[in-house]
């Protein structure tokens, strides 16, 4: 009897103490997505869409790298002072340039390469990711563009945007091509050129070409005769690559202009010791006859028949 009455005076102790202990304290910064939609739900409404929303779900990632605190920083001191830029974690609006990378790169760094972007011309101009992409509004859905593509490189190149519009030009307007195809605005990987210049940010190809290869596969050679600008100085050389008043984007309006830019003579350059040969005496620029030179060099951009591209 004696026993039975400690050992619920015991039970009876332990069961008031553990009902009078005050709960756990959650010390973690984060509060979670849902706690974000109160206060914006215009975001949250089209959050589901976004490749973002997938952290969400995923049970292996911890809270810093989850949903809106993923990017934003950790939230609940945002919440408890009725919100305001200056008590998030990462107000992007007021951020930096290089934080702002530095925030993407924290997830991106797999998909975007870390050295190259950070040496890109869009980067040492302050162009970053939210230059471009929009994560709440994006109007793309390929890689959450702001606008559609054209349009989003147009609001810093408006000289490509009026060259796109010449006569004789590739189809990025109508939707045939996009700038990425030719561009890698992340930051390439290497020159293209022989002489390690790589010019606008171009994206290389196979065996580091040009990105023109991929299109147009019957230039690419290797040829047994190749013609030096080609190799050298790369298609640019020769053709404008947005666009030409001139027929097959070339820089001047008459072929033999175009050539004669090399070939002229003038100079240790024109010398045939020095690989470009000049004008012989039976061609006459002031006859009609030789000025379309490519009617009998036709395979000018490189042949395995003839040095002098006949055949």
């Amino acid at each position: 009897m004696g026993l039975r009455i400690i050992l619920g005076l015991s039970f009876g102790a332990a069961t008031a103490i553990w009902a009078q202990a005050p709960p756990a304290k959650d010390s973690s910064p984060f509060a979670g997505s849902n706690s974000c939609r109160p206060c914006h739900p215009a975001q949250a409404l089209q959050f589901y869409r976004n490749p973002h929303f997938k952290s969400t779900v995923a049970a292996n990632l911890p809270p810093e790298d989850t949903g809106c605190e993923g990017c934003h920083g950790a939230g609940k001191k945002h919440i408890a002072a009725g919100g305001g830029k200056a008590t998030i974690g990462r107000a992007f609006s007021l951020l930096e340039p290089a934080q702002v990378l530095d925030t993407c790169l924290r997830c991106h760094s797999k998909d975007v390469n870390r050295t190259n972007i950070r040496r890109s011309s869009h980067t040492q101009a302050n162009v970053v990711c939210t230059s471009c992409h929009s994560v709440h509004t994006p109007q793309s859905p390929k890689a959450l563009l702001a606008k559609k593509q054209p349009d989003t490189c147009y609001g810093c190149h408006n000289e490509v945007r009026a060259q796109f519009a010449q006569p004789f030009k590739h189809r990025v307007n109508e939707g045939f091509m996009s700038c990425s195809d030719c561009h890698n605005p992340h930051g390439g990987n290497s020159a293209v050129s022989k002489t390690g210049h790589r010019p606008r940010m171009i994206e290389a190809g196979l065996q580091n070409e040009q990105p023109c290869m991929k299109c147009h596969t019957d230039k690419r050679g290797p040829f047994l005769f190749e013609h030096a600008a080609t190799r050298v100085d790369g298609c640019e050389i020769c053709h404008s690559p947005h666009g030409s008043m001139n027929t097959r984007l070339l820089k001047r309006p008459v072929v033999f202009t175009v050539c004669l830019e090399c070939h002229n003579g003038a100079g240790s350059f024109g010398r045939q010791s020095d690989g470009v040969p000049t004008q012989s005496a039976s061609h006459n620029m002031a006859d009609p006859r030789y000025r379309n030179c490519t009617t009998c060099h036709v395979r000018i951009h490189g042949s395995n028949s003839d040095r002098t591209f006949l055949r």
